[in-house]
């Protein structure tokens, strides 16, 4: 079962490498191409543009074909992605290769935490699921130490090409990993294939597996045929628009914003370009850390304590950094302290809850497509503010980070009246309408 769980966790990792590894050549990119700063923009959105698409599309086919034949087409597109973008001629080429690579990141966004669920049991659900997180952070980590090291060995010309080439080492793992990975037994069921999934589940590890597919079978009879297959009915009313919320506040955060732009940010508040790169790895260091920590706190105390404390300690942190840029002779070790303060409430908070949240909250009929649809929402809330905080920093400062703290004020506000408490609930006795 751990085994499983770590294995597709790896689909987390490629994710993190993936989305981090281009911060290290934004300035070597915008001047081999000779890029503005909204082309800079663009080109540092064009994978989360394909993050959109990946996830808005990997939903349905992971329903009707299972999560593990999408697990394998996530890896080979990973694996061409990262092999094109360091070989890409051009700017056209770079852009085509790491949209390609989004398509892969937003589909390992919605599949892989959907699998882990799926192969875990109800005790253990959370801190397995947050494995995925884990992984997302540490691929981060890697991706900051990649570029570091890289930047450091090779002429900074053709550095950007390597950074971007090195993530095929651990994409062509993931492949190799998948192909031996099981299907999900929930999935199976789901399908009629009970007798399979029994000997899944007993290949997992559960202590019966009669009594779980009879469970899953249950469950799945108390959903009209007619409905079992559509997300967007009454019955789903609930999660649908819990789903949005967790994901368009874990965006609101401004989170992606500061692992794109990391080294733009603390260059900003003082640092040069050296040390911008050095404390660009202690943020991924910070984020790693209290990501492990979350993992033995998420289903001990909980989805929305977790998400309660985030709110207001992200918020404190981000309105430091404001502050901090927006005077007159900014302290960089304040702006890094407030970073690492954010980073380190994100990671414990909304960063490990939000991929375990939206696997639980959707009946096994509709879960990709749910998965889906939070996962859509998160990318097209990350791919727009990635896109346009060049420019805002450029033209606000500080006042960007002052409006990502207002955000986190709200997101408690939602934790408090609407975010229902998931934890100890098995997915087949998931009802959000009685949760709360």
């Amino acid at each position: 079962m751990i085994l499983s769980a770590a294995g597709a966790a790896l689909g987390g990792l490629l994710f993190g490498f993936d989305t981090a590894v281009i911060s290290g050549t934004t300035a070597a990119l915008q001047a081999q191409f000779a890029l503005s700063d909204a082309a800079l923009g663009f080109t540092v959105a064009s994978a989360l543009i394909g993050t959109v698409i990946g996830s808005l599309v990997a939903g349905a086919p992971a329903d009707r074909f299972g999560r593990k034949p999408m697990l394998l087409a996530i890896a080979v597109a990973y694996l061409v992605s990262s092999l094109g973008s360091g070989l890409a001629p051009t700017w056209s080429a770079l852009v085509a290769f790491r949209f390609l690579g989004g398509l892969a990141i937003g589909a390992a966004s919605v599949v892989t935490p959907v699998y882990i669920a799926e192969v875990s049991p109800t005790d253990y659900r959370g801190r397995l699921v947050a494995l995925n997180q884990l992984n997302i952070v540490l691929g981060i980590v890697l991706a900051f130490v990649s570029n570091y090291v890289i930047a450091s060995l090779v002429p900074p010309e053709t550095a950007w090409r390597w950074m971007f080439g090195i993530v095929a080492v651990p994409s062509a793992l993931f492949l190799v990993v998948t192909a031996v990975l099981p299907d999900s037994p929930r999935w199976l069921v789901v399908r009629g294939r009970d007798a399979i999934a029994r000997a899944v589940m007993a290949r997992l590890g559960f202590a019966d597996p009669d009594a779980e597919v009879a469970h899953m079978r249950q469950a799945a009879s108390r959903v009209p045929d007619a409905a079992a297959g559509r997300l967007f009915q009454p019955a789903h009313s609930a999660p649908v628009a819990c789903a949005i919320a967790i994901a368009m506040f874990n965006q609101l955060s401004g989170i992606n914003a500061l692992l794109y732009y990391a080294p733009r940010i603390f260059t900003l508040g003082g640092a040069g370009a050296d040390s911008a790169m050095l404390q660009s790895i202690a943020v991924g260091g910070t984020n790693l850390v209290f990501t492990i920590l979350a993992l033995f706190l998420i289903d001990r105390f909980g989805r929305r304590p977790l998400m309660a404390f985030g709110s207001v300690a992200t918020a404190l942190a981000l309105i430091l950094v404001g502050i901090q840029l927006e005077s007159a002779a900014p302290d960089g070790t304040l702006v890094l302290l407030g970073l690492l303060g954010f980073i380190a409430a994100f990671a414990v908070s909304q960063g490990a809850v939000i991929w375990v949240f939206l696997s639980e909250v959707f009946p096994s009929a509709v879960r990709g497509k749910g998965q889906a649809l939070g996962s859509t929402t998160h990318w097209v809330m990350a791919a727009a503010i990635t896109w346009a905080f060049p420019v805002f920093a450029a033209r606000l400062g500080g006042w960007v980070f002052g409006f990502f703290g207002a955000m986190m004020l709200l997101q408690l506000l939602w934790v408090w009246r609407f975010m229902p408490e998931t934890t100890g609930v098995a997915l087949e006795d998931m009802d959000l309408r009685r949760a709360h």
